[in-house]
């Protein structure tokens, strides 16, 4: 069966294109909102081939399909665009609860710009290894070309978030970046790092018509107000086209958009997401606060159910946040722990293992979970060895608690890899090799002892 048809099935064991309300994917999964989540037939789709898992999760369903998810995605929208959608009176989805909704948000926004985060991570990761090492100057013309292109991504990240939000909230996707545009703009970010640097001229907001504050603030690299800012987007567009007569519509419906959008997004939404983005990384200071080790347990030991139930999504925009207000974030090594240590069971499942087929997927598993991309051994392996996934859980625990306790932080974002070990060279290198180590070794060990034999 060829992927079309494992396409063309999908469509109809989810019960068919009317029963689709939208459709997205992450780095693996395609994500659907259905309208009756009963006419899904489950025990069929995992049967396709290609097909890893699916799995309900906070009113998503979601098919895992490892990295070819994109071309599986594109197909599956071409497909799609030739049923005719039936009338949105028709369409009446359940009312999902607010856990449900930050979820779908979370997941549908970050999911497409992930390559591109990841990609310029990894860059990044290499580059810190490199000047770390000793092979490149940090003052060279080669390092600024390198820096540029990693960091790219990172600073106009308000941009990629515009598009990507857009079209999760059905909006224009030009308009989303025109607000994310007012949030760049080179005269509040230099006023913003006036402010920081205690110019004697700073300023800490401007007032429009002299009454009304646009506060300011540095929005580089921010997350949590463009994101909110464009949902506000999608209903200042819809509101405004509604009154707004016909023939007026192609000039004045973008106008008066964008100058509210923008407004509300300036004087409201922006300031509001900075505090609540920092309100959300001083939560998690105030957990290691109380103790690292302590915070390292309990991040360690939820990030292995948090990928496989798809709420992983849910600690990246903490963790950006946490580069954009501290310079460095102490989530993300604790996310390559786990990541190693589902990688450490799965190589131990692979070494008890008796048939040769069986081997053979476990070990791609096992070598993809190292690579950072960890859903095949989750939805292929552990969830089948459910003590080797225990297994799993408790390294990544330990190992998260054990390098959290030694303070190991990383410096920008990068894809959680072996292959992101070079991003980590510095004081605390030792102890992420000896975190890396304990994981694996812990996993592989706690698995052989747990799970009997040519399983």
């Amino acid at each position: 069966m060829g992927t079309v048809e494992a396409i063309n099935n999908i469509i109809r064991l989810v019960g068919g294109a009317d029963n689709i309300n939208k459709v997205w994917h992450c780095m693996t999964r395609l994500r659907f909102d259905v309208i009756d989540e009963s006419k899904i037939d489950q025990p069929e789709i995992k049967k396709l081939p290609g097909i890893l898992g699916a799995q309900i999760q906070s009113d998503q369903f979601q098919i895992i399909i490892g990295p070819k998810v994109n071309s599986w995605y594109e197909q599956l929208t071409a497909v799609l665009g030739t049923f005719e959608q039936p009338a949105t009176s028709e369409r009446k989805p359940e009312r999902k609860s607010l856990v449900s909704l930050f979820m779908d948000t979370v997941s549908g926004v970050f999911g497409p710009i992930v390559p591109a985060i990841a990609g310029a991570g990894m860059i990044k990761g290499l580059l810190a290894g490199l000047v770390a090492l000793k092979f490149i100057s940090a003052k060279s013309d080669t390092v600024i070309v390198i820096d540029l292109i990693a960091s790219g991504v990172f600073y106009f990240l308000p941009f990629f978030l515009a598009i990507s939000a857009a079209r999760m909230f059905k909006t224009n996707e030009y308009l989303a970046a025109a607000v994310a545009a007012c949030f760049m703009y080179p005269s509040l970010i230099e006023a913003a790092k006036s402010l920081a640097g205690h110019a004697p001229d700073a300023v800490d907001a401007f007032y429009f018509l002299n009454v009304i504050p646009v506060s300011v603030f540095n929005y580089a690299s921010s997350v949590i107000p463009v994101i909110f800012s464009v949902l506000a987007l999608s209903y200042i567009h819809r509101w405004v086209d509604s009154f707004m007569p016909d023939v007026l519509k192609t000039v004045f419906t973008p106008t008066l958009t964008l100058f509210l959008a923008a407004l509300v997004a300036l004087v409201v939404i922006g300031p509001a997401g900075i505090w609540l983005g920092k309100g959300l990384a001083w939560f998690i200071e105030g957990l290691f606060g109380v103790s690292a080790s302590f915070a390292g347990l309990v991040v360690g030991a939820i990030r292995p159910i948090a990928i496989l139930t798809g709420m992983h999504h849910a600690m990246t925009p903490i963790a950006l946040q946490n580069f954009t207000d501290r310079g460095y974030d102490m989530l993300m090594p604790m996310m390559f722990m786990a990541n190693m240590a589902i990688a450490g069971a799965t190589f131990a499942i692979w070494r008890q293992t008796a048939s040769r087929q069986e081997r053979s997927v476990v070990l791609s598993a096992g070598i993809s979970a190292l690579l950072g991309i960890t859903e095949p051994a989750l939805f292929g392996v552990l969830t089948r060895y459910k003590k080797a996934f225990i297994a799993a859980t408790v390294a990544s625990s330990v190992a998260s608690a054990f390098i959290a306790f030694f303070g190991v932080r990383l410096y920008g974002y990068i894809l959680s890899s072996i292959f992101s070990l070079p991003a980590y060279i510095g004081p605390y290198f030792i102890f992420a090799l000896m975190g890396v180590a304990l994981a694996l070794i812990l996993s592989f060990v706690l698995t052989t002892l747990l799970v009997s034999k040519n399983v």
